[in-house]
């Protein structure tokens, strides 16, 4: 299992977008010293979100307000892309990609959460017994 993990400025309202924009469902949130969050996971389809309050500590990360750019990136699958996309705009975020059909079989797009974060959304769902030809 893989657990990508992400920082913010401000934690609590990136989990308030995450869950209203993008449909991620909240875990355990972990309150951290004056309204930060020290830890939360965020579900979809089984998968988790591990995110917290950006400190400087041993991770070092850097988020996309501070770098100027992309840091890196989350791949989502999601069944419904079409409502999807509707909410995720109703809600505010910013597409990057447009919703399209791709040459692989994927109905996707990109958007990014207020703090510059590159999200993207699709049909796709990797099968872990495919090799390359």
């Amino acid at each position: 299992m893989l657990i990508p993990g992400l920082q913010y400025r401000d934690a609590p309202a990136a989990i308030e977008f995450l869950s209203r924009a993008f449909g991620l469902t909240r875990g355990m949130i972990v309150p951290g010293p004056d309204g930060t969050i020290a830890h939360a996971q965020l579900w979809h389809d089984g998968a988790c979100l591990m995110l917290g309050t950006r400190r400087n500590d041993h991770c070092g990360q850097l988020d996309p307000m501070t770098t100027g750019g992309v840091t890196h990136t989350v791949y989502m699958v999601v069944a419904e892309i079409d409502a999807h996309h509707a909410r995720a705009v109703a809600a505010g975020a910013s597409v990057e990609v447009a919703l399209r059909d791709t040459d692989y079989g994927s109905r996707d797009y990109s958007a990014r959460d207020p703090e510059g974060h590159l999200w993207h959304f699709g049909t796709y769902r990797p099968d872990p017994t495919e090799t390359a030809p």
